[in-house]
């Protein structure tokens, strides 16, 4: 799930994303730099969870508290969603996102991405008969 992480954040134009080791990270899975307009640039910190429900806003706080003196900006994706209050948390901590790689967030990114998908459009032809009736 971190490399995964990884390699989205690196195709949404993060740059120096590394994933940290399993043990002793206190909860950051990962950072990189996000430059902003080629002026500005954030040290940003994630945490990807594995999860089949959704993740309370206990989780969100305790991403931030693992975040403090470490970055200013984070983002959690989660296999799982996000409870109302979670989000409400994640946007009062200013957290970048709160990313839930379930549903059409993920599937619609991943395709913008390239990601692990495949895009196979489908072309469908209908003879219109009231026009070769007319000839």
């Amino acid at each position: 799930m971190k490399r995964q992480c990884q390699r989205i954040l690196r195709e949404s134009g993060f740059i120096e994303v590394e994933v940290t080791k399993s043990t002793g990270d206190g909860g950051i899975d990962g950072h990189g730099t996000i430059r902003i307009g080629g002026l500005i640039s954030f040290n940003v910190l994630f945490q990807s969870k594995r999860y089949k429900g959704n993740i309370g806003p206990d989780t969100v706080r305790d991403f931030r508290g693992a975040m403090v003196g470490r970055a200013d900006k984070g983002v959690i994706i989660s296999t799982g969603g996000f409870t109302l209050e979670a989000r409400r948390e994640a946007l009062a901590m200013e957290l970048l996102r709160s990313i839930s790689l379930t549903g059409g967030y993920s599937a619609d990114k991943l395709k913008e991405l390239k990601l692990g998908v495949k895009t196979n459009l489908v072309e469908h032809v209908e003879i219109v008969e009231e026009w070769f009736r007319s000839i």
